[in-house]
Parts: C-alpha cells; structure tokens; sequence
C-alpha cells in the first residue's frame, strides 16, 4: 500500500511543476482569493507522502472494531519507536516543504507567473494542518503500530 501512495506522491508532484506554467492556473485565479488554494495543495501533498512513509493497520482501512492478527514478520505490524514514528513524521513534511519551495523558485522563472514567500508560508499551513489532522486522527483509531 505505501507502495501505492508513493507512486501517487510522485504524480502529484510531477503535475503541480507541469501545471506551474499552465493556462490552467490562470483560469484558477478567480477562485483563488489570497493564493488561498496553496492550503489544500500542499495539504494533499504531505497527506499522500504521509501515506508513503508510515506503516498503517490494515484493519484501519477496513474495521477498526476487529482484532488484527499480528506476524512478527508482518512489516505493516511492526511496532515503531518514537525516533521512527517522528522521523516518519518529519519527513514527508519537509519533502512537501522542498517540493513547495522549488515550485516557487521555477515559478519565478515563468514569465506569466511570480514567487512568493507568502505562497510557502500558505503552503507550510497545509503542510502542518494536514500533517496535525493525520496524527490525531490515527492516534484516536490506533491506526498506527507505535499506539498499540
């Protein structure tokens, strides 16, 4: 599954630097008070490399309710330390980060678009929304090793 959900990152990444100098974006622009919509783009990002880098229970995704029967040598059901789990956290935060300020670098290159500090720091807030919302989410359904 986190095999899934890296491919996945990869593609969003890829179309968020295709899209950069695309017509679309300037279609997009009357929607996009404030560049607000850098929130949830970044906030699908750092959901998407969350899913990539952190092992998750299956019985998450299907019924929280019924028991997992564990394998030790299940790598989905390994229990994490603290240091992996806050690495886990860490990374795809920064990776979307980078990836955010890439994307302003070569948008400044585009001659119908400009960078813009104030487009990392709305990308920073999805970052760190999204990142919040996933860790108290699976903290509450267990849905991590690390809280079993």
């Amino acid at each position: 599954m986190r095999l899934f959900f890296f491919i996945i990152s990869i593609a969003y990444i890829a179309a968020v630097f295709l899209f950069a100098g695309s017509p679309v974006v300037s279609d997009l622009a009357p929607f996009n008070p404030y560049n607000l919509l850098h929130i949830p783009l970044y906030g699908i990002l750092a959901t998407l490399l969350m899913f990539s880098f952190v092992p998750i229970k299956s019985n998450v995704l299907n019924d929280p309710n019924k028991p997992m029967t564990e394998s030790p040598n299940n790598s989905i059901t390994q229990s994490l330390d603290h240091s992996k789990l806050s690495l886990s956290f860490f990374l795809p935060g920064i990776i979307a980060l980078l990836v955010a300020i890439v994307d302003e670098v070569q948008q400044s290159f585009i001659p119908t678009r400009n960078a813009s500090v104030t487009d990392v720091f709305l990308d920073v807030i999805g970052i760190a929304l999204a990142l919040f919302i996933i860790l108290k989410f699976f903290r509450k359904q267990k849905a991590f090793t690390i809280f079993n």
